[in-house]
Parts: C-alpha cells; sequence; structure tokens
C-alpha cells in the first residue's frame, strides 16, 4: 500500500450512498469511481474492495440489472484492478442470484462467468456459478447442454477448493453425465474420487451417494460383484450400522448380488465372508438364501424363485425397468444353473447328457450350453461326448502324470506298512517285558 484511504473512504462512501437514495445514482458512481481509481493505483485493497462492493451494491439496490452488469464489467477491466477486490465485488454479486427472473439471473450469471473466466483467483466462484447454471438448463429440461457445462470444470485441480466441495461437484458430474448416458465419462470421473477419503468422519453423506451412483453405473455393465463390494462399503459406514432399516436393506442387496456373481475366488471369498457376519442372523430367509449357494447341494429353480420372488420384487433394483429386471432375474436363473452344474461336477466323474438334463430340469440343449459356458469360464473341467451323450467333469492324465501318482501312492503304502511293522515290534517287546 502507497497510501490509505480510509480515513478518505470512509467520510465520503456514506455521502454517495445518500446521493443515490436521493435519486441520483449516476452521479454518485462517478464520484466513487473517480475515488475507487485513486485507492486503485495506491494498491489500498480494502479501500478499493469498499468501494467496488458499494457501487455493486447501489446498481444492486436500484434494480437496474442492465447496469449492474455493465458495472461489473467495468471493475472487471478497470486497469491494474486488484486480484482480491476481484473476488470480493463478484462473491456480492453472487449473493444476488435468488432472483426469481430468470431470464435477468441467467444473465448475471453469464456476465460474472465471463469475469471470471481464465482468472485462477476466481476458479473456486466460476465452478460454482457453473453448477449454478447447470442446475437452470437441467431444471429446462436441456440434460445435454447441463451434462456439457458441467464438464467445462476441472475441480480436481483446484488447489483452493475445499475436498468436500469437490468431491460434491465430481458427484454431480457423474450423476450428469448418467442422465446423459455417457457411462465411459461416469467411469473417468469415478476414479477422480479418493475411496479412502470419503470413509472420512464428515463424509459419510458424500459416500452414500457416490456409491449410490456406482451401483447404477456396475449395473449398467453388469457388474454384480461390484455392486456387492459397493453395497458392503455403504453397510459397513458408521451411520448406517446406527440405522436399522439401512443396515438391513445394504446387508440383504450384498446376499443378492454376490449370489447373482459369477462364481470365482473372489466371488466365494466375499460369500463365505458375508455368511459369517452375525447380523445376518436376523435375516433368515437371506441367510439360508446364501446357504444355498455355499452347499454342494442342488437347487430347483422354481422352488428358489416361488420362495424369494416376493421378497426380491420389494427391491427396486429387481422392480425399475432402467436396471434390467427381466435380466435380473434371468441372470440369477442362470447362478442357480451354474451351481447345479459345480455339484454335479464334484460328484460325477461321467454322467449322461440325459441324466445331467434331468439333475438341472432343463432340456438338453440349454445343458449342453450351460456347461459349455462354465468350461469355457474355467470354472469346470468336462468334456462332451455328443454320439454317445455322455460328460466327463474328470480331465485324463498323461501317462507321465499316471505313473508319477502310481508311484507315490506306492511310496505312502510302503511308509505305512513299515510304520504299521515297527509298531507291531513295539507292542511285542512291550508284551515280553510284561511276562518277566
Amino acid at each position: 500500500m502507497q497510501e490509505d484511504f480510509s480515513p478518505i473512504v470512509e467520510a465520503e462512501l456514506p455521502k454517495q450512498i445518500q446521493l443515490a437514495k436521493e435519486g441520483k445514482l449516476q452521479q454518485a458512481l462517478e464520484n466513487l469511481y473517480a475515488l475507487e481509481k485513486q485507492t486503485r493505483q495506491a494498491e489500498d485493497y480494502p479501500s478499493t474492495s469498499k468501494l467496488a462492493v458499494a457501487i455493486v451494491k447501489l446498481c444492486y439496490e436500484s434494480k437496474d440489472w442492465n447496469l449492474l452488469n455493465q458495472n461489473l464489467q467495468i471493475l472487471s477491466k478497470r486497469r491494474g484492478q486488484l486480484r482480491s477486490v476481484v473476488q470480493d465485488f463478484v462473491r456480492e454479486a453472487m449473493t444476488y442470484l435468488d432472483l426469481s427472473d430468470k431470464d435477468t439471473k441467467l444473465q448475471l450469471i453469464d456476465t460474472l462467468r465471463q469475469i471470471t473466466e481464465g482468472k485462477m483467483y476466481v476458479e473456486i466462484e466460476r465452478a460454482r456459478l457453473t453448477r449454478i447454471l447447470a442446475k437452470q438448463r437441467e431444471e429446462e429440461g436441456k440434460i445435454k447442454e447441463a451434462a456439457d457445462i458441467l464438464q467445462e470444470i476441472q475441480v480436481e485441480t483446484f488447489g483452493q477448493m475445499d475436498r468436500k466441495e469437490k468431491t460434491e461437484f465430481i458427484l454431480e458430474q457423474m450423476r450428469m453425465c448418467m442422465l446423459r448416458e455417457d457411462w465411459i465419462k461416469v467411469s473417468i470421473l469415478s476414479n477422480k474420487i479418493s475411496r479412502k477419503s470419503i470413509k472420512e468422519a464428515g463424509f459419510e453423506e458424500l459416500k452414500q451417494r457416490f456409491y449410490h451412483l456406482m451401483i447404477q453405473f456396475y449395473l449398467h455393465d453388469g457388474k454384480y460383484l461390484d455392486v456387492c463390494k459397493a453395497y458392503q462399503e455403504m453397510y459397513d459406514t458408521p451411520t448406517v450400522q446406527q440405522d436399522e432399516n439401512l443396515w438391513k436393506k445394504y446387508l440383504q442387496m450384498s446376499v443378492v448380488f454376490v449370489c447373482l456373481s459369477s462364481f470365482n475366488n473372489e466371488q466365494s471369498d466375499l460369500a463365505n465372508r458375508l455368511n459369517q457376519d452375525k447380523k445376518l442372523l436376523q435375516l433368515p430367509s437371506f441367510k439360508k438364501m446364501l446357504s444355498l449357494f455355499l452347499t454342494k447341494e442342488l437347487m430347483q429353480w422354481p422352488v428358489f424363485e416361488q420362495t424369494y420372488r416376493h421378497e426380491l420384487s420389494q427391491h427396486k433394483e429387481f422392480t425399475e425397468s432402467k436396471n434390467n429386471n427381466n435380466g435380473l432375474w434371468g441372470d440369477l436363473k442362470k447362478r442357480v444353473v451354474e451351481h447345479n452344474i459345480r455339484v454335479a461336477a464334484s460328484y460325477y466323474s461321467r454322467i449322461t447328457m440325459k441324466r445331467l438334463s434331468q439333475l438341472l430340469d432343463m432340456p438338453t440343449d440349454e445343458s449342453e450350453k450351460f456347461v459349455s459356458e462354465l468350461v469355457v469360464s474355467k470354472s469346470i473341467f468336462a468334456k462332451i461326448d455328443r454320439p454317445k451323450g455322455v460328460v466327463n467333469f474328470v480331465k485324463s492324465k498323461e501317462p507321465n502324470e499316471a505313473l508319477n501318482e502310481w508311484s507315490h501312492n506306492v511310496a505312502d503304502l510302503l511308509n505305512l506298512l513299515e510304520k504299521t511293522t515297527h509298531l507291531i515290534h513295539r507292542e511285542n517287546m512291550v508284551h515280553k517285558i510284561d511276562q518277566q
């Protein structure tokens, strides 16, 4: 600061405000601009800020919106304008955005976005204005335009923005992209949110919103195991554990989607860990459902469907058409059939296709298709002899492998014989000593 104009500004400002109230707004603005020039050139930030904010307030109080927009532009383009001053009068103008007239509001937003464009020191204000504008476009039904507007801002690069506000902004971007059905962009945006940070205290609501959005994304791609993990993350939230209705719902969905997932090591591990959850005892029907998939016993799909259709239909994932309702039931049937094939493979080394079809309760062609899919996914080993109509579940051994196994078995047998002989000799010795 080269010179302190505070006393002059404190004395002059009330006079100009009074002059504006008397109907001489233009004269008051000219006087304020003249004084603002002096304070700006003297680099007196507090005084310049007071004058700039006062100019904006006088224009707003006059309800002359064109004048307000013009003066905002003039203040931003003043030569050598201080950055902090721009921040102050932009923030002041943003408090006027609760206008009932939509056109006036959009015009003011457009003016402020022009002022903040390309200026890092007002990047946070620009992001907030952009979010307001996108919401306005969404209310008008212009989803594509709203999504495009929101994607302009890369908040992850903003160093001064609070982490919570950043997360909220990215979640809004994800939501808009989902409305636009831009799933690739949703995937990219989801990677900008740290899974570790949203587990911290104070982020519980944002964590719920994030995983609800991710569930929609995973359902679109048919990634049921990821859906289960998302429900597990929400279930493990402390605030959810305090709400009985919420944790029951999330635990139920975790069970359902782990059953819907294709069988592999990760799915099996997650299913067994879920089965050990003591709270699952309070949900007996879902406990039973999970145990059916963990037990090596055949399941009958008509009985399974009749048992769980009413209960599962109470969840929106199985009722909303956008989540592919028929696909969820179809995939659940598919998992039941695959489970039955794995059970058959564990008990039979060879079985006729006719008998396998009877066990699976479906036509031979469909049974063959399911067996082939499991072989391709490497869930089981099987070879189908079509002319004979036989399925072999045991892999034929190479000669060297069979010989090595026979040799190993013979060695084990000889070790057992040697150990048994030693024990017999010891017992004989003990018996002779007792007789003496």
